[in-house]
């Protein structure tokens, strides 16, 4: 079971090219700093426009780095479903802990083609997966039916639900029980998302607030109810400020501002407007972070 703050960790570039030297500093910060577990390769790693050979450095990059230390869960999606079983196979020889495959994006596939995609990645794959519901970024959402098939399968291990639907951790806990991995994909609704059932997070914010992160996890999961939601709220202007414009425009921003590495993204994600860079700085210092 994975649980506690993990990292949907950022790519840095310089001069077009993935920054291996910033990538590696970044992860030994992340495990200095407490996170619980990193996610190379998602989304918030401009995963969609990493070449195929980028995508295997960067995880092997993770995962070498990482060294056991804490938890490793290789971003493995795609649309094509032969794609996403080569990317989940390359990570289980790199040596991740699990992947993270969304569910198929522009395509549109039915609950039926759901089952298939990730029936197809579990058998020829055979590493744990996590499922990726995001409605917003992909149009489809999974059922918590569907899921529930799923889950029965051999290596379908739980999701990560960016619905910010706040019944789903309840239903789906109903649906595929209790050791049914449940991580947030909302930093927003981390903690009614514990509270509902759920495990733990894959946060944005834990790209810049690591420390604090995974702090407010461990103060839920320790029962230290009132410490969590101090720390939820001090953290909520930051997780609004890292959505102001398309991540991970605004978190690569933050992160050039707290002099970790440059905010360079690729296109289409372009330098976030000035009054975004406004939001950001003042939601970071609102937490002292600058």
């Amino acid at each position: 079971m994975f649980k506690g703050s993990f990292v949907a960790l950022i790519t840095p570039f310089k001069d077009g090219k993935v920054d291996e030297t910033a990538f590696r500093s970044f992860i030994e910060w992340q495990i200095t700093e407490g996170s619980d577990g990193l996610v190379p390769c998602g989304t918030t790693g401009e995963s969609p426009t990493l070449s195929h050979e980028e995508h295997q450095k960067v995880t092997e990059i993770c995962i070498e780095v990482t060294d056991g230390r804490i938890p490793v869960i290789a971003g493995a999606g795609s649309n094509s479903t032969e794609e996403a079983i080569s990317l989940a196979q390359h990570a289980r020889t790199a040596g991740a802990d699990a992947v993270l495959v969304v569910t198929p994006y522009y395509n549109k596939p039915t609950q039926a083609g759901l089952f298939a995609h990730y029936k197809a990645i579990n058998d020829n794959a055979k590493i744990p997966i996590i499922i990726y519901n995001i409605p917003g970024r992909s149009i489809i959402d999974m059922s918590v039916e569907t899921m529930a098939d799923l889950s029965k399968l051999d290596y379908i291990v739980g999701v990560k639900d960016a619905t910010a639907q706040l019944d789903r951790p309840i239903l789906t806990t109903l649906a595929c029980g209790k050791d049914f991995c449940q991580l947030s994909g909302e930093d927003g609704t981390a903690i009614p998302h514990l509270a509902a059932g759920g495990h733990g997070c894959i946060s944005v914010t834990g790209n810049i607030l690591p420390r604090q992160c995974s702090e407010m996890q461990k103060a839920w999961a320790e029962g230290n109810i009132k410490k969590a939601m101090e720390l939820q709220e001090l953290l909520m202007p930051v997780h609004a400020a890292m959505f102001c414009e398309t991540s991970p425009g605004p978190v690569k921003y933050a992160a050039e501002l707290l002099g970790l590495f440059s905010s360079e993204a690729r296109l289409p994600i372009t330098e976030i407007a000035d009054d975004s860079k406004v939001v950001v700085k003042e939601a970071l210092k609102q937490v002292g972070a600058i």
